[in-house]
């Protein structure tokens, strides 16, 4: 499989958001950020760049209220993937408790709204898969690190 070189502003920023400072940022100050920036910018700008940030829609799984995430993402084919690290916390994030309650969701890309239905990837397809979200973004290794014995999951979003 041939990658993409990344650009350099991605390559001097990956090390940074996947060290613990870096990571606390991106879990618990730059979604608030980026729900602004991303409404203002039709999804185009983020904390975290261009073009790698989506919005992810989810009902909450006790409340029912319509929660937006912002997240990595990587493409497979006409599914999209994304990655409950919580920044390589051993809990896994709110989101994610939420997507497993209410599969149904919605995915925003460059202001591109889509429905999918979330699900965990199968122990067959997430080495494959979890090698594509670490070409995204490396910072998945030492996440995972972190996590200790919890496995990290690879969300596929598959089309409705």
């Amino acid at each position: 499989m041939s990658r993409r070189r990344k650009p350099l502003t991605e390559r001097l920023a990956e090390p940074i958001a996947a060290s613990r400072p870096g990571g606390y940022f991106y879990v618990n100050i730059a979604p608030r950020i980026d729900r602004r920036l991303m409404k203002w910018t039709g999804g185009r700008v983020t904390t975290g760049g261009f073009g790698r940030v989506g919005m992810l829609g989810v009902k909450g799984a006790r409340t029912g209220v319509e929660r937006e995430t912002p997240l990595v993402y990587t493409r497979d084919g006409e599914c999209v993937l994304v990655v409950a690290s919580r920044g390589g916390d051993v809990k896994h994030p709110a989101w994610y408790r939420n997507v497993v309650a209410n599969p149904d969701v919605t995915f925003s890309i460059d202001g591109d709204e889509r429905a999918y239905r979330a699900r965990d990837a199968t122990a067959e397809e997430r080495p494959r898969l979890w090698e594509l979200v670490c070409g995204r973004y490396s910072g998945y290794v030492a996440y995972q690190r972190r996590a200790g014995d919890r496995e990290i999951p690879v969300v596929v979003l598959e089309p409705r």
